[in-house]
């Protein structure tokens, strides 16, 4: 493993990383992912005394497809725990049918829209 993936993150990174801000006074929406720790079995960051919590690669990829399944699949909370509970051996992008495969399709899907806008905006 290189470097960057054996790097741990606080809970105030991974907030960050994933837009989890309040809109309204730029606070971090850390107590979302405390919250997703008690529902979803698969997220378990490490906690080191005193409380603080780290996560490590793994664990941002399990809340990548947390946050794909409750954020862009507008699933509730109890629809994404039984995907991740059903699929929760089935995360690999091969079977087209994955959680996972689905959701770097709709990354890629944005990633193009973007892509497509900056050109039309250069080109005027």
């Amino acid at each position: 493993m290189s470097k960057n993936n054996d790097r741990l993150l606080t809970i105030s990174q991974v907030a960050l990383k994933f837009g989890l801000i309040n809109k309204k006074n730029g606070n971090l929406l850390t107590h979302t992912l405390r919250f997703w720790e008690t529902r979803f079995k698969q997220l378990k960051p490490t906690i080191l005394p005193g409380g603080r919590r780290y996560y490590s690669a793994q664990d941002i990829e399990i809340i990548k497809m947390i946050f794909f399944l409750l954020k862009e699949q507008c699933l509730t909370i109890n629809g994404a725990i039984k995907v991740m509970n059903r699929n929760s051996k089935q995360l690999d992008v091969s079977k087209t049918s994955s959680i996972k495969a689905e959701y770097y399709k709709n990354k890629i899907k944005k990633k193009s829209k973007e892509i497509l806008y900056r050109i039309k905006k250069l080109n005027g």
